[in-house]
């Protein structure tokens, strides 16, 4: 509520009256707040820009939870290129994945296909938190066509 109030008075958010329901009014010596349950934030330029984190370890971990991506064990945990660097690959958000050090170590110099392994996901980039919201509910939510 507090920061609704700062972004409202500050002009960086307007109230919505989606559903007419009722707003909180909120008063000070010299100004009177019309606070509604929702408000949309108006901030322009390069105010919220999200950018695509870095290739490091704490992100690659983060992605990944703290899981080996060949058999799902969260000890010793170190990073493994998919397609190895000395073959052409690339230190990447596709390429770089968590694994053990047993699975590395088995998997070696070698593609996982060619050492008889596959991994549990796809190493992709992270997307925006709020796309990541929305497929999840989307998800979570199927709709049912008419």
């Amino acid at each position: 509520m507090q920061r609704a109030i700062t972004l409202l008075v500050t002009g960086k958010a307007q109230p919505l009256d989606l559903f007419e329901q009722t707003s909180w009014e909120i008063r000070s010596p010299s100004l009177v707040v019309q606070v509604t349950p929702q408000i949309r934030l108006m901030v322009n330029g390069g105010d919220r820009i999200w950018k695509v984190p870095p290739v490091n370890r704490r992100e690659i971990l983060r992605r990944d939870k703290h899981q080996c991506q060949y058999c799902g064990s969260h000890r010793n945990l170190t990073l493994d290129h998919v397609i190895p660097r000395s073959k052409g690959g690339k230190h990447t958000w596709d390429n770089v994945v968590t694994a053990c050090e047993t699975c590395n170590g088995r998997k070696g110099d070698r593609t996982p296909q060619g050492a008889g392994m596959s991994l549990k996901t796809v190493p992709k980039a992270p997307i925006h938190p709020a796309i990541a919201f929305a497929e999840q509910f989307w998800h979570s939510h199927p709709t049912t066509a008419p």
